[in-house]
Formats: structure tokens, C-alpha cells, sequence
């Protein structure tokens, strides 16, 4: 999946090195809300920084036998945020889902698209056995994305990472491809 058209408003597809700039600013526009829930924003600091991650993401690419495993979430044209695999276990054939959107893009439904087409992508080409979502217990908006899509909480570990000056708790919420249906 290259490039996923999933409606007239939203896709999906790899990034691209002329996207950091862009990509860069959303993260900076959205910079006091994203910090709550992700720990590594105050580490992006310059486009270059930006830059490094999409290139990684190309890396990976390589490392997958032309498989992506990170996207850019395109809303209207725009770059909305982000979907993919953080990590991906070979061996035991399961995929560890990590997301976000912009602040400004909230509320439109573009997230259960994105993370549906993704799954789909996970189970159908990438062969998974099982997809996890890990996800602070009090990131509401975020739990509800595998809650709706028949993702199993399967425990929480606690402490699990640290945000700046705290700890948060996560839920585990995984799902098996022979749970998965068209939603």
C-alpha cells in the first residue's frame, strides 16, 4: 500500500522528503495537545528532525520487502497526521499500531478510517496474526479507536511510559485476524 485512497477526504500513503516541512508545522501547531499523549514531541525541534523520521520510514520500507509500515494521513489535500506500524514482530507475526492527528483535524472521523484501512493492510498484505494498540488510560478519544473496532482490552500495564514530568498507565487492547471483520 503505497498510496491507500480510502474516500473523496481522506488517504493514505507513504511520506515523502517534501513533506517534512509541512508535516513539521502540523506537529508545532499542535504541539501543547500532542504533548499530553506523546512523549517524544519536545524532541522534534527543526525540520531536519522531520526529515529523519520520513527517511526512516523509507529505511523500513526496504527492511519490509516493499512493505510501508508508516503513513501519512492526507485529509483534504492536507497532511492530518500519522497511522502505522511502530514496530512489527516477524517471528510471532504481530504489528503494534501508533497514531495521531493534528489538533485542527479532530472530530471529522478521519482517524477510523485511517485505522480501519490500516488493519485491513495489516491483516490482508502484511499477514498478521494479531495487531496490538497500546494506549494511555486516560487518552479517551484514543481508546475509543480499537473499542470500535472490536479490538480486546487485554490488560493494562502500569507506569508504562513516562511523559515528561509523569507516568501514565496504558491499556492493551489487541485483536486477532480471525476476529477481524469489514466494519
Amino acid at each position: 500500500m503505497l498510496i491507500q485512497k480510502i474516500d473523496d477526504e481522506v488517504q493514505l500513503r507513504m511520506f515523502y522528503e517534501d513533506d517534512a516541512e509541512e508535516f513539521f508545522n502540523l506537529i508545532m501547531e499542535s504541539k501543547s495537545y500532542l504533548k499530553k499523549w506523546l512523549g517524544w514531541v519536545d524532541h522534534t525541534k527543526t525540520v531536519e528532525d522531520t526529515t529523519q523520521f520520513i527517511k526512516s520510514g523509507h529505511t523500513e520500507l526496504i527492511e519490509n520487502g516493499g512493505y510501508p509500515t508508516s503513513f501519512a494521513i492526507i485529509y483534504k489535500g492536507k497532511i492530518a497526521g500519522t497511522i502505522g506500524f511502530n514496530e512489527i514482530d516477524k517471528t510471532n507475526k504481530k504489528g503494534f499500531i501508533g497514531y495521531w492527528l493534528g489538533e485542527k483535524f479532530q472530530g471529522k472521523g478521519i482517524m477510523s478510517r485511517a485505522f480501519k484501512s490500516v488493519v485491513d493492510y495489516g491483516f490482508k498484505e502484511l499477514k498478521l496474526n494479531r495487531i496490538q494498540v497500546n494506549v494511555a488510560v486516560d487518552n479517551h478519544k484514543s481508546r475509543a479507536i480499537p473499542e470500535r473496532f472490536g479490538f480486546k482490552k487485554e490488560g493494562m500495564i502500569r507506569q508504562a511510559e513516562w511523559l515528561y514530568d509523569h507516568y501514565v498507565d496504558h491499556i492493551i487492547y489487541g485483536l486477532l485476524a480471525r476476529e477481524w471483520k469489514s466494519f
